[in-house]
């Protein structure tokens, strides 16, 4: 990590911890009972400037890099996964404006404003149609001089009601292929939304994720340059897949340290003696080290590729990077499975001090969000040519 974007780090770190302890471990029962956004949160993380983080340091952001903001989002998900859900999406979105909007006189002012405006960016990829794959669009932006005029049936779309803005993806013009997007930030006030699913989840209740019709119109400079074939694999996938991971260590976590609890309560009952479940509790902190290790790494060697992007268009990384989300996704909910058999009965009464309801719930959606399975098929299809298994 260099000293240029370690310079704000620090500070934005021990804000989030803050939030986490003092906001978002308050709010997260209600915010869950209720399938209500966390607007508690997200208002002191604007405070603080946390959403800024991935803006680049050349338009008055922070300039956060992956490892950094995994950390911001493992940190929050320890109090809130909801919270922590709703930051990562943030923080995807921000970046693939940051990495591919910099060629954009209008994206690069928007991001200076967003420093100091704090706006929220939600997401709107999934479509009637093609439901949950991300690289396939039927809807598709209309250009007329410039303006452009965008709709979308989304069978989800992520906190929008809450959000400043909303990245959609889209078929670049309406004779494109299927597979042939572009991605557009829409302003919220230069849209309607239609609310058209429910939202009451097992999980991440706090996220709001239903289905919207949008309706939408803005300026050409709106729709970010490029294919966003090279933004789904250079940024969006790499983004999500390892602050997804990172979000799921920090639930896992959130259940070990209640289980720690337990146990050094236990232990003081019976003082000179270690109880059975400290044994449990100091095999669960392997699986805990080593889910931390594998999304910490792959952020490091992401980090490390810089501005060469084209080793992230190759089978390597997307088959290391759908690995990260299968292990992380899997592994998170096993701990906290592991973490509620130490407490016992506590952890499984929702009015206890050592609930883990909540965490094993919000565990088990990662498995979901982009099927384990379909990644596993992809997997399977590029491993038949992919001769590099090292």
């Amino acid at each position: 990590m260099d000293s240029h974007t370690a310079t704000g780090f620090p500070q934005l770190i021990d804000s989030v911890r803050k939030v986490a302890a003092g906001v978002a471990a308050a709010q997260a029962p209600d915010v869950d009972a209720r399938a209500r956004f966390p607007i508690e949160t997200l208002a002191a993380l604007r405070e603080d400037h946390v959403l800024a983080a991935a803006v680049p340091r050349e338009l008055g952001g922070p300039g956060c890099n992956v490892q950094e903001l995994s950390q911001l989002c493992a940190a929050l998900a320890q109090a809130c996964g909801s919270s922590a859900m709703v930051l990562a999406m943030h923080y995807i979105q921000l970046a693939c404006l940051a990495r591919h909007g910099m060629g954009s006189d209008y994206l690069r002012d928007y991001l200076r404003d967003l420093v100091r405006r704090q706006d929220l960016l939600a997401s709107m990829t999934s479509e009637v149609g093609p439901s949950g794959d991300t690289r396939s669009s039927v809807c598709a932006v209309r250009r007329a001089g410039d303006r452009f005029q965008l709709d979308k049936d989304a069978t989800t779309g992520s906190y929008c009601a809450h959000a400043d803005a909303i990245l959609v993806t889209c078929r670049k013009d309406e004779e494109a292929a299927r597979s042939d997007q572009v991605l557009v930030l829409v302003r919220r006030e230069d849209c309607t939304l239609t609310q058209t699913t429910s939202w009451d989840t097992l999980g991440m209740r706090g996220t709001c994720s239903p289905g919207f019709q949008l309706r939408s119109s803005g300026a050409v400079e709106q729709i970010v340059p490029g294919a966003f074939a090279d933004c789904s694999a250079q940024t969006m996938v790499p983004y999500s897949h390892i602050l997804w991971s990172a979000l799921w260590w920090g639930i896992a976590a959130g259940a070990v340290a209640k289980a720690a609890s337990f146990v050094r309560g236990q232990a003081r009952q019976t003082p000179g003696t270690v109880p059975p479940t400290a044994t449990r509790l100091a095999e669960l902190q392997v699986q805990l080290q080593a889910l931390k290790q594998n999304w910490l790494s792959a952020a490091r060697d992401f980090d490390a590729l810089g501005d060469d992007r084209e080793e992230l268009m190759g089978m390597g990384w997307a088959l290391r990077l759908n690995n990260l989300k299968i292990a992380s996704s899997e592994a998170a909910p096993r701990i906290v499975h592991q973490a509620l058999q130490i407490v016992g009965i506590l952890g499984y009464k929702n009015d206890s001090p050592f609930a883990l309801g909540r965490h094993y719930r919000d565990a088990l959606s990662g498995s979901l969000m982009i099927s384990n399975d379909r990644i596993a098929a992809k997997n399977a299809s590029m491993l038949l040519v992919y001769k590099d298994a090292a």
